[in-house]
């Protein structure tokens, strides 16, 4: 194989193209081959293989020994996976829906976040609480928000949020390797899932050997001269197709995928305002007090001079509505995208 250079690091060029959810498995199957302290845990993660396909094939692999189907007590297990974390292990736990998080908070954040902290360093938990987030399926105001800046608001994990298979993979190795409990959100709308909207990006060029795309560092995913979008996840396929669909009007736009929020590469994000002085952030979780305000306060922060022109699309503070019309009213759809982006250039 020949090397390539994708995203700042040399790896082999890929030789076969994968779905989302075929890469992420993939990634964690590998891992569970390196490492017999690997185990995956949660509902519906053997037999049926992730309701997502996160966990498919794993069962038949690595057996029911270390691929756990749970009963419904996301408290219960995932304080299991806590345990077995602090002695020594490197469990993935999937939370079927990041919504449900609300059951079982005080494990997460209580425990798998703090116990390095409060045992002044001595105890490291180094777990993968794996997740799915994101609307657009009709799943209901329950199964279909995001929720990545309410987790990145809250200090002693990492937040990961990868938009492409490449990434799936790469930085789910990554996280399983890393010593601090990592968040790993997949959205729905990334795995190329043949029974949800077809989305061409969610199948792409991967590697076939293992491989670990770094934790922190955002891409520059299409450089542009005359706005910058900063997002992530889904929105980082919806920003690039609409920023191919302006390119023939004359507006140069520039993508930036933060891949992760915890940590948050601030810089990229700077150089790329600082070359633009425009900035649209685009976000899939609710519009108050999360990722789009952080963004803005840190360019003010660093050198409000940068930003002649500023505007955010994110989910205004309602739930998600079931009904699908009224659901891509609230999301942040290539319509809304490209609205935000004609009004930073316009008049």
């Amino acid at each position: 194989m020949t090397a390539t250079q994708h995203e700042g690091l040399s790896v082999p060029t890929a030789t076969r193209r994968l779905s989302g959810a075929k890469a992420m498995v993939e990634g964690i199957a590998q891992e569970m081959a390196r490492d017999p302290e690997v185990i995956v845990m949660g509902e519906d993660v053997g037999a049926y293989g992730g309701i997502f396909s996160s966990t498919t094939g794993l069962l038949e692999q690595f057996g029911a020994a270390r691929v756990l189907d749970t009963p419904i007590s996301e408290t219960g297990f995932i304080g299991a996976g806590i345990g077995a974390a602090t002695e020594g292990m490197r469990p993935i736990v999937e939370l079927m829906f990041a919504d449900f998080f609300g059951v079982c908070m005080d494990q997460i954040y209580n425990h798998m976040a703090k116990i390095h902290y409060e045992s002044g360093g001595a105890v490291r938990v180094p777990m993968v609480l794996m997740t799915a987030v994101g609307g657009g399926y009709s799943d209901g105001a329950q199964h279909s928000q995001s929720l990545w800046g309410t987790f990145a608001h809250l200090p002693g994990m990492k937040v990961v949020v990868p938009s492409s298979p490449y990434d799936l993979k790469g930085m789910m190795i990554s996280a399983i390797r890393d010593d601090n409990p990592v968040v790993f959100m997949f959205h729905k709308g990334i795995m190329g899932l043949p029974w949800m909207a077809k989305n061409p990006r969610a199948v792409g060029d991967v590697p076939p050997e293992p491989y670990e795309a770094p934790i922190g560092p955002a891409a520059v995913v299409r450089p542009g001269g005359d706005v910058t979008v900063v997002t992530c996840s889904l929105s980082v396929h919806h920003a690039l197709d609409v920023a191919e669909d302006l390119a023939p009007t004359g507006i140069d736009v520039e993508v930036v995928d933060l891949r992760s929020l915890v940590p948050l590469d601030r810089e990229t994000v700077l150089a790329s305002v600082a070359k633009t002085g425009r900035l649209l952030v685009v976000d899939e979780d609710y519009r108050s007090f999360g990722l789009s305000g952080e963004i803005a306060a840190t360019v003010a922060e660093h050198d409000p001079g940068l930003l002649r022109r500023f505007a955010r699309v994110a989910v205004p503070d309602v739930p998600i509505p079931y009904a699908h019309t009224l659901e891509q009213a609230v999301l942040p759809t290539r319509e809304r995208i490209r609205a935000g982006i004609e009004g930073l250039v316009g008049p």
